[in-house]
């Protein structure tokens, strides 16, 4: 088994931190940077041509990380400092959260650094800095990196039988494809703000075969049966991020609001079955661990230390695969023909 299959590689969209630079304050000039370079008050304004870039990582079992092979940037192998989460204000009071990475070179040195907004920054707009936590870094870069279902998604049970996940419980026997009944471990439950990294992906009613709406975390993956390998993956069984399936029509980013998100966690990382769609439970990670809450990581780890390979996990496609003007229907087309 490949390394890749063994550590599997996460991206996240980013900003450079000169993207991000103070117009107002003690720093003035100065772009985002690590904690103990920040003063409190400071305005920011991410520049108006500046764009996002996905940056891959693989969490190490020791909870560091490196960017991966295929990232779009940075330098692949070099570690990645998770170093703390600001709170930024806009000038109508409303507050988005940032978290700041850092890139270091072979001799320790901070090599580049980059900014992970967990809403969209409006270019041009002020941001003063309101807040630096170094303490929950860690649990906020999790939470993005949880797959999550939207409350009212109807999950199949052992029996057959349809229950929204908000009605399940603890020691519930869900169906999984690879295992058959399993019980739920665990059952998370936040409500965030609809935007940015944790703005939903609505796959409309038949879109996949689907009887109703499903409503998922836009990295939540998909498994998927092409009885014609339509994709040229090589395979029949691939599995697809919500995100990259966007058509703007059957499959569409829901922007705005609130959002109730669950997490569902079984001893082994499952596909279970949610609207009748084929997809994935969180997955136990170094980089997911943190997000679930006070001393269950602890508690859990002698018997689920981290979720080891499962087959299933190398049947993920790449973006590039997708890069079709509607890649749900193919897929749709692809698991019916």
């Amino acid at each position: 088994m490949t390394q890749t299959a063994q550590k599997p590689a996460q991206s996240i969209p980013v900003h450079r931190a000169a993207d991000f630079t103070v117009v107002n304050g003690a720093n003035l000039g100065d772009p985002v940077s690590f904690a103990a370079e920040l003063e409190l008050d400071d305005t920011y304004e991410l520049h108006k041509d500046a764009g996002q870039q996905r940056l891959s990582i693989i969490a190490a079992e020791d909870g560091s990380f490196t960017i991966a092979p295929d990232t779009a940037l940075g330098t692949p192998g070099a570690t990645l400092h998770l170093d703390c989460c600001l709170t930024m204000m806009s000038g109508n009071a409303e507050t988005t959260e940032v978290l700041v990475l850092v890139e270091v070179d072979a001799r320790g040195h901070a090599a580049a650094i980059y900014a992970l907004p967990l809403a969209p920054l409006t270019p041009r707009m002020g941001y003063t800095l309101v807040g630096i936590d170094r303490d929950n870094a860690r649990r906020k870069f999790a939470q993005v990196g949880c797959v999550s279902f939207s409350r009212g998604t109807h999950i199949t049970l052992a029996s057959g039988a349809q229950r929204p996940i908000e009605d399940l419980t603890v020691g519930d026997a869900v169906l999984t494809r690879d295992d058959g009944p399993r019980q739920v471990r665990w059952i998370g439950q936040s409500t965030v703000r609809a935007v940015g990294e944790f703005a939903p992906i609505r796959i409309m009613a038949g879109a996949l075969n689907n009887a109703n709406d499903l409503v998922v975390s836009p990295d939540h993956r998909l498994f998927i049966y092409q009885r014609s390998d339509r994709l040229g993956a090589g395979r029949h069984q691939v599995l697809v991020r919500a995100r990259h399936l966007v058509n703007g029509e059957t499959v569409v980013r829901q922007d705005g609001g609130f959002i109730d998100y669950f997490q569902l966690l079984f001893d082994e990382h499952q596909i279970i079955y949610a609207e009748g769609i084929a997809a994935e439970t969180l997955l136990l990670d170094p980089r997911t661990r943190p997000a679930l809450p006070g001393d269950l990581g602890e508690r859990i780890a002698p018997t689920a230390p981290g979720h080891r390979p499962r087959p299933h996990l190398q049947f993920e496609v790449g973006e590039s695969l997708l890069d079709h003007p509607d890649p749900a229907s193919l897929l749709k087309n692809a698991s019916t023909r």
